[in-house]
C-alpha cells in the first residue's frame, strides 16, 4: 500500500480518455487525480495522458506510452506511478516490471487516503476491510511475508502449503474477523438509530461530491466543530448534531463521507454501516460546489451513488454552495437550487426555512383517543407537533394534531401496547 506519511514521495500520474462517454473528460479526471495525490502528501512530478480506443490487456496503456512514462519517471526521479483507472493484478505487476517503480491505481490511492483520514473504530475497520479485499487478488509469490496478520513460527503452515497460500489464508481469516467486527458496529449503529427514532426528530443528511463544503455547512448550522480542509475526503466518519429550525422545531443533521468520480469498487459495501445514515434520512441536502466547472457532472455522480444506496427517491434539496466564489449561478443547471455560502452564511436562513417547509409537508394529520392517565402521550403531541383541537370526554382525551409520521407511529404503538 502507498505510504501516505512520506511527503518526499514523488509520482508520475497517468490517465486515459476513450470514446467520450465518461461523465468527465480525461483531463478533468487527471486534475482530480492530482488533487487526490496532493491529499495523500505525494509530490506530483509529472503527468501523462493517452487517448485509447481499447485497453491493452498486459499493461493497460500501449507499449509506446509505457516507454514514455518510464523516461519521465527517470528524468523526474520519481518513485511511484499512479494510474487514474483501476488496474488488474497482472497489469500492475507487468507495469512495475516495465517501469521499475511502484505502481498503484486510483482505487489504491483513495483507500490510502481513507486509511489516513479514518478516526473512529468503525472507519478504521471499514478501511482495513476494503484494503484487504483489494490486496487479496494481488498476492503473488514475490509478495512480502504477511507476518503482521498473524503469528509466525512452528504450526503456522499446514502440510503442503506454500508461503503464498499461507498469506492468502491469513488475509481471508483477517477479512472474516473484520466482517464480524463491522457487523457488530453496524448493529450498534442500528441501535443508535433506533434510539434516535424514539426522539421524534426528522433526520436531514448532508450528501455531495467530496470537497463541496458539507462540513463547513454542518459547522455553520450546528457549531459541530467538524474538521474543514481544502482537501478531498477531509472527513470520513459521520457526525450527528441537533439542528434548530426557524419555527423552534428540531431535526438531526448528519454529515457523511463525500462521493467521487470512479468511486472504488466495493466502496458502498465496505462503508455500508456509515452510509446507512443516508439511506434512513427523511431529507437529503445535496451540497454542490457552485465554483466547480464540473458541477453538473458531479451531481450525476452523487445521484448514481444515492440510487445504489437505495436513497434515490428520498426528498432532496439541491444546495449550491460557495456562491461567494462565482459571479453568476452554476453553469448548465436547469433545476431549482438553494444558493448559499456556508462560509459567510449567505442564503442559509432561506435554506433553513425551506428545510422546515419540506419537512412539514410530510407531517400527518391525526386524531387520537387517549386515556386520561396517559398524559405523557398528550404532552408528546404538544411538544413534537401542532395540536389543533383537544376535548376531555369520559376519562379520555380526544386530540387532533399535525405531527411528524414518527410521532404518529410512536403514539399508535403506545396505544396498541396499552390495549393488549
Amino acid at each position: 500500500m502507498l505510504n501516505v506519511e512520506q511527503p518526499a514521495e514523488r509520482a508520475v500520474l497517468i490517465a486515459t480518455e476513450g470514446d467520450g462517454r465518461a461523465l468527465i473528460t480525461g483531463a478533468e479526471s487527471l486534475a482530480e487525480l492530482e488533487r487526490l495525490s496532493t491529499t495523500a502528501s505525494v509530490t506530483v512530478a509529472g503527468k501523462v495522458m493517452q487517448s485509447i480506443r481499447r485497453i491493452t490487456p498486459a499493461t493497460y496503456i500501449g507499449s509506446g506510452k509505457v516507454e514514455e512514462v518510464k523516461r519521465l519517471i527517470e528524468s523526474t526521479q520519481s518513485t511511484t506511478a499512479i494510474f487514474d483507472d483501476e488496474l488488474s493484478p497482472a497489469q500492475q505487476r507487468n507495469l512495475e516490471t516495465a517501469l521499475g517503480v511502484k505502481v498503484i491505481d486510483r482505487t489504491q490511492l483513495i483507500l490510502a487516503i481513507f486509511a489516513q483520514r479514518a478516526r473512529s473504530q468503525a472507519g478504521k475497520l471499514q478501511v482495513e476491510h476494503a484494503q484487504l479485499e483489494y490486496l487479496l487478488p494481488r498476492l503473488t509469490k514475490q509478495w512480502a511475508h504477511l507476518s503482521r496478520l498473524g503469528g509466525g513460527g512452528v504450526g503456522t503452515r499446514g502440510p503442503g502449503e506454500t508461503q503464498l497460500e499461507v498469506d492468502r489464508r491469513r488475509v481471508r481469516e483477517r477479512l472474516a474477523t473484520l466482517r464480524r467486527r463491522i457487523d457488530e458496529v453496524s448493529r450498534t449503529r442500528g441501535l443508535h438509530r433506533d434510539n434516535r427514532a424514539q426522539v421524534p426528530y426528522p433526520i436531514v443528511a448532508l450528501v455531495g461530491y467530496t470537497n463541496a463544503g458539507k462540513s463547513t455547512l454542518m459547522n455553520h448550522l450546528t457549531h459541530a466543530g467538524v474538521l474543514v480542509e481544502d482537501k478531498l475526503f477531509a472527513t470520513l466518519d459521520p457526525t450527528v448534531r441537533r439542528l434548530t429550525l426557524p419555527g423552534g422545531g428540531h431535526a438531526l443533521l448528519v454529515d457523511t463521507v463525500g462521493f467521487i468520480h470512479k468511486l472504488p469498487h466495493g466502496f458502498v459495501d465496505a462503508f455500508k454501516s456509515t452510509l446507512e445514515e443516508v439511506r434512513t434520512a427523511d431529507l437529503l441536502l445535496h451540497v454542490v460546489d457552485a465554483s466547480s466547472a464540473h458541477a453538473g457532472e458531479q451531481i450525476t455522480v452523487v445521484e448514481r451513488v444515492l440510487a445504489e444506496l437505495g436513497a434515490g427517491e428520498t426528498p432532496t434539496l439541491l444546495v449550491t454552495n460557495k456562491i461567494d466564489c462565482v459571479a453568476d449561478g452554476v453553469a448548465g443547471l436547469r433545476r431549482i437550487t438553494w444558493p448559499i455560502s456556508a462560509r459567510s452564511g449567505q442564503g442559509v436562513p432561506a435554506l433553513l426555512e425551506e428545510i422546515e417547509r419540506t419537512i412539514g409537508q410530510s407531517q400527518e394529520r391525526v386524531h387520537f383517543s387517549i386515556p386520561a392517565a396517559r398524559g405523557d402521550l398528550v404532552a408528546r403531541l404538544h411538544a413534537r407537533g401542532r395540536v389543533l383541537q383537544t376535548e376531555y370526554l369520559d376519562g379520555r382525551v380526544e386530540v387532533t394534531a399535525v405531527v411528524p409520521p414518527k410521532v404518529a407511529g410512536q403514539v399508535r404503538k403506545a396505544l396498541r401496547d396499552a390495549a393488549v
